[in-house]
């Protein structure tokens, strides 16, 4: 479902031109769960805010379902309203929405009616257990809750992908488990495809797959976890 080819990307940092990315390749099939892992500096990041057309300055081809991405950043938005989720290690909550307003965010931006932002946004937070924080605000939610906020709002327009970068690093190991589950199983429910940057090995373990990143090349590819 989704294709990069040769992907490279050259930053300017003063007077020094870094190569984050060279020619990386590989893809991902729709309802997978894939981990971009990799030592600091292999290139996990740069990849991730490439496919999430969050940077469009670089070298090689995106295609989405036979589509190729665009370079133009108004088309790029309209993309990424509609098919792409996110999930950060920050949450990137607003903080002076409730949670269910929070989750609603991409269905208002895709011109949903108030009824139907509410009522969705309500049933998703219910699918990550929070139906009874809706009304809650980020700040009076530990940060799992927070981070369920997060995947629901991800999730809640049913995108083809969602990106998530490094989702469990600021959680303790049990709270990181039930993250996990949760993205998992409703990866799974919507048919939507997680793209994972994670030094995490628990994150890792849980994918179906790992892409490998080294020096800014894809290393090893299709490497399955044995559970």
């Amino acid at each position: 479902m989704l294709i990069f080819k040769k992907i490279s990307k050259r930053y300017q940092l003063e007077q020094q031109s870094v190569q984050a990315l060279t020619e990386a390749s590989g893809s991902i099939t729709k309802g997978e769960m894939v981990a971009l892992c990799g030592p600091s500096g292999s290139g996990k990041s740069t990849l991730l805010n490439i496919l999430g057309m969050l940077d469009m300055d670089y070298q090689g081809e995106i295609t989405l379902a036979g589509v190729q991405y665009p370079k133009d950043r108004t088309a790029a938005a309209k993309i990424r309203r509609s098919q792409l989720g996110f999930v950060f290690q920050k949450f990137n909550l607003v903080p002076v929405m409730t949670a269910w307003e929070n989750v609603a965010y991409p269905l208002m931006l895709n011109g949903s009616s108030a009824h139907e932002q509410k009522q969705l946004a309500i049933a998703m937070l219910d699918k990550v257990g929070l139906a009874d924080f809706s009304q809650h605000r980020p700040g009076n939610l530990s940060g799992g809750q927070q981070q369920r906020v997060a995947i629901a709002r991800a999730l809640v327009h049913k995108p083809e992908i969602v990106i998530a970068d490094e989702p469990t690093a600021s959680l303790d190991s049990h709270t990181a488990s039930i993250i996990i589950d949760i993205m998992k199983r409703l990866g799974k429910e919507i048919g939507t495809t997680f793209i994972v940057a994670t030094h995490d090995p628990r994150m890792a373990s849980h994918c179906d797959r790992t892409i490998e990143l080294l020096d800014g090349s894809v290393n090893q590819e299709a490497i399955k976890w044995v559970s």
